[in-house]
Formats: C-alpha cells, sequence, structure tokens
C-alpha cells in the first residue's frame, strides 16, 4: 500500500508540478499564486493538445480564453 501511495504522489508531481511562492506570505497572494500556477499548467495541455492535432486552433483559443476570463475573475476577488 505504501508503494503505491509513493507511485500515486510522484505520478502527481510529475503531472501537475508546483513551483514553491517566493513572494510576500499572505493567504490571499498565496491563493491566487495556486490559481496562477493552475492556470499555467492548462494552457500548457490546451497547447499540447492543439500541437498534437488533437484540438482545433479555435477551440483551443476559446478554452484558453476561458480560462483567461477565470484567472482574471479569480484575481478581482482575492486581491482587491
Amino acid at each position: 500500500m505504501n508503494q503505491y501511495s509513493d507511485l500515486l504522489s510522484e505520478l502527481s508531481d510529475f503531472l501537475y508540478p508546483r513551483s514553491p511562492y517566493y513572494g510576500q506570505i499572505n493567504s490571499e497572494y498565496l491563493a491566487f499564486n495556486a490559481q496562477l500556477q493552475d492556470f499555467s499548467q492548462r494552457v500548457n495541455y490546451i497547447c499540447n493538445l492543439q500541437t498534437g492535432g488533437k484540438l482545433s486552433s479555435e477551440e483551443a483559443y476559446k478554452q484558453i480564453q476561458v480560462l483567461w476570463k477565470q484567472l482574471k475573475t479569480t484575481k478581482k476577488k482575492i486581491l482587491v
């Protein structure tokens, strides 16, 4: 069981890498940093799917645009 949980942890770290936060320690900043890293990871996946021919350019653009709007909304809510 322990090896299985270690494998899942390593897989999660590989698929969803997180880099440390170096700014001011503030809960709002930390929350926005997490959202920003999630945005970056999702855009990376969308770009890879488009490059691999799984998504059209238009669909990739629309998905990234939706993610960008969500990030802007989150920024307005968190960093008021």
